[in-house]
């Protein structure tokens, strides 16, 4: 895979402690060096962001000028940030803030978890046939149940899955991760499609992302210490094995982060790439969990993404 010089971070900044609120897209070299803005002008709240690698392009979620209106979108751009094209509009059903957003590189697919909308949902790369595939709640009333709130989604092809978290309410030990089929037979509702708790009572679960080929599932959590504020990783296989007598328990590859959000893996060389809100980007190896600092405070940061140049 390619070299620390042929790889870009794509870092989305809220803007959320600016007088005006106006955020944008950061990018750099994996060792923080050739830092710019390739997007600005964002005001309603940028989450997730994914890289299509075959056709240069990012993928960003919005989350809307007011969380609980049916305001959030997505939208796409070149790795530049010319051609920049809404995908998914403001008042498409059951985008209300749009949260981490993946890309599904053979089904040509994005997927995405919506917090207030209580859904994760996917569409064709172009906006079209847009899917409710899980639903957690309809009503004003189930919105104010964080344990209903869907936030991060990573999705195994190989395996014909997808994974999403909930993260409970604030530091309060509820938060989960399911996984379910990608695909299920028709005339399943949303909120009937089969789910499986993979872990439980975690702290705040935020992003995912999965090692398709070892079967490893990486997660942020945001809640409190020890296991909160963290970048995770487990073993899928000796989680799916493990009894009463044998339990399996995450590695936790970095700590003392701050309000941990945004998560990318460099699977090929051993780091991972890490947001949090307090604006630290960081990178961490995967074999001596060292984390180097790349900014300590580059803005109030949620998603990340590496792209392959």
């Amino acid at each position: 895979m390619g070299s620390a010089m042929q790889q870009r971070l794509y870092i989305l900044d809220t803007g959320f402690s600016l007088s005006e609120r106006i955020g944008s897209i950061q990018s750099c070299r994996t060792d923080g060096s050739d830092l710019r803005t390739v997007v600005g002008g964002l005001k309603h709240n940028p989450d997730g962001i994914a890289i299509d690698h075959q056709a240069g392009r990012m993928y960003w979620t919005n989350m809307g000028a007011k969380l609980k209106n049916n305001d959030g979108y997505l939208e796409s751009a070149r790795l530049d940030g010319s051609d920049r094209q809404t995908v998914v509009p403001t008042g498409s059903v059951g985008v209300f803030t749009p949260k981490q957003i993946a890309l599904a590189a053979k089904s040509k697919k994005l997927y995405w978890c919506d917090r207030e909308g209580m859904k994760v949902m996917r569409c064709n790369l172009d906006g079209s046939d847009q899917e409710v595939l899980v639903s957690t709640g309809a009503t004003d009333e189930d919105r104010e149940d964080t344990s209903r709130h869907c936030v991060g989604i990573a999705v195994d092809e190989s395996r014909g899955c997808f994974y999403w978290s909930q993260k409970g309410p604030s530091k309060g030990d509820q938060g989960c991760i399911f996984k379910s089929p990608m695909e299920v037979a028709a005339g399943v509702k949303p909120e009937e499609r089969p789910r499986e708790v993979i872990l439980g009572g975690l702290p705040e679960p935020i992003d995912l992302e999965i090692e398709e080929e070892t079967q490893t599932l990486f997660w942020t959590d945001r809640g409190d210490p020890p296991r909160g504020n963290t970048l995770n990783r487990i073993s899928l296989g000796e989680l799916a094995a493990a009894t009463a007598e044998k339990p399996v328990k995450s590695d936790i590859l970095a700590r003392r982060l701050h309000e941990a959000i945004g998560l990318s893996v460099d699977h090929k060389n051993t780091k991972a790439y890490v947001t949090d809100l307090a604006g630290g980007v960081y990178s961490i190896d995967l074999e001596t969990k060292e984390k180097t600092v790349l900014f300590p405070e580059l803005g109030d940061l949620t998603g990340v993404a590496l792209a392959q140049l």
